[in-house]
């Protein structure tokens, strides 16, 4: 079964790591990566990611008197990024599937399902999963 990352919610960890004013220029132009995520392809967004990070290699290595790294929040979105692109892009891979490129169809759910399941309070286990169960068929 094929996933597919948020784009949204990378963008958003992304925004948290670098804040929604980054003071860095590596934080500014990975910002801006971030904004055309989608609107481009997965290479061209791959190689957009590569050289900025070459670019900024030696500055996010960049290490303080107790030899910690400097720009942890940095390094933090680019392992992030690193870590979830497989899945960012699955939804053009298998276009057959028609899968979003984010999940707000099922955010908006969510929040109903939950009332309905809440109004039921002080069921066992066993049947509150067939009231989701009901709820999501």
């Amino acid at each position: 079964m094929p996933i597919q990352m948020c784009q949204f919610h990378q963008a958003q960890i992304i925004r948290r790591y670098t804040t929604n004013n980054p003071k860095t220029e590596c934080g500014i132009e990975l910002k801006a990566i971030m904004n055309c995520l989608t609107e481009v392809d997965q290479e061209v967004f791959c190689s957009l990611l590569e050289t900025v990070h070459e670019q900024y290699k030696d500055f996010l290595k960049e290490k303080n008197e107790q030899g910690q790294f400097m720009h942890r929040r940095l390094r933090s979105a680019f392992r992030s990024l690193k870590s979830n692109l497989p899945y960012l892009f699955t939804y053009k891979k298998y276009p057959d599937l028609n899968i979003p490129n984010t999940t707000n169809s099922c955010d908006g759910s969510f929040a109903h399902w939950k009332q309905k399941v809440k109004i039921h309070r002080g069921l066992i286990k066993e049947r509150r999963n067939k009231v989701i169960n009901f709820l999501l068929n």
